[in-house]
């Protein structure tokens, strides 16, 4: 049997929301999300793009940590993302 690989991710929408799920496959989903087939809430919102993505070994992984993201407040959330987009640029210029 193959593991998957499964990923949380944070997109930006239309009207500035976040929004906060998992997959297995981020760019076929977001490409769901676009089409008004991802997500109920998506439907309303348009997502314009992804804004972050963590990977995790197994889908129970990935939904507990979708669900403490989605326990942030949008501030925290976009504090994070600022926060872990420094920690790569740093690791890139290092290398």
């Amino acid at each position: 049997m193959i593991n998957k690989r499964w990923f949380v991710y944070i997109l930006e929408c239309e009207d500035k929301s976040l929004y906060t799920g998992h997959s297995f496959n981020v760019a076929e989903r977001f490409a769901a999300h676009c089409t008004g087939k991802g997500a109920k809430y998506t439907k309303s919102h348009r997502p314009l793009k992804i804004l972050y993505t963590e990977e995790y070994g197994t889908k129970i992984e990935a939904i507990k940590r979708e669900r403490q993201i989605k326990g942030w407040s949008r501030k925290k959330k976009l504090e994070f993302i600022k926060k872990m987009e420094k920690k790569i640029l740093r690791k890139f210029a290092a290398g």
